[in-house]
């Protein structure tokens, strides 16, 4: 059987192995992620990717991390007036006010699931399967910047719902059996 003519595995497919979307494919795309800080990042990014392409979005996820603090959740969460003219000022990044204040409150967010769940893994794990319209109501009592395109990749680029690989895609046993392993899924 061959893979879905539209899906990211098919257009990643013929891409030179350093390819950035290449590189994302077989090494984040769909793969869970270890902590709370890794998950709030591929959130950030998630935000950030909307009304802009992907590659734009690879080709700064590292300015992201280094401006975002590493993604450390307490961190970003204490950034103040002056961290968030910085990031408005930061070349490297997405510079769009809405996006910078999404993440700042969903870090503050994250904190609130972690006192009261242990951590942003386990809320999310603890949620079960839900269909994506359920997915993006729990996510917007909590978050900002969370609409349904944003909280369905989100989903399946952590591994926390299915679809991100093609069965036929070479890293689709490997990030099942991942996800079994991280997840217990």
């Amino acid at each position: 059987m061959a893979l879905n003519p539209k899906s990211y595995c098919a257009y990643v497919q013929d891409l030179p192995a350093d390819h950035l979307h290449r590189k994302y494919h077989d090494r984040q795309y769909g793969f869970p992620l270890e902590d709370d800080n890794a998950l709030f990042g591929r959130l950030i990014l998630e935000i950030n990717q909307a009304g802009l392409s992907w590659i734009t979005i690879l080709k700064k996820q590292d300015n992201f991390k280094a401006a975002f603090a590493g993604y450390d959740i307490n961190t970003v969460a204490a950034f103040d007036e002056e961290d968030e003219a910085r990031l408005l000022s930061d070349a490297g990044i997405i510079r769009n006010r809405l996006k910078i204040k999404a993440a700042i409150y969903n870090a503050q967010a994250i904190q609130k699931i972690q006192s009261e769940y242990g951590s942003f893994k386990q809320w999310l794990l603890n949620q079960g399967e839900q269909d994506i319209k359920a997915w993006v109501k729990l996510f917007k009592q909590h978050f900002k910047f969370t609409g349904p395109e944003i909280v369905n990749e989100f989903l399946m680029s952590s591994g926390f719902k299915a679809g991100a690989h093609d069965p036929e895609c070479t890293c689709y046993k490997l990030a099942k059996a991942e996800i079994k392993e991280h997840y217990g899924r």
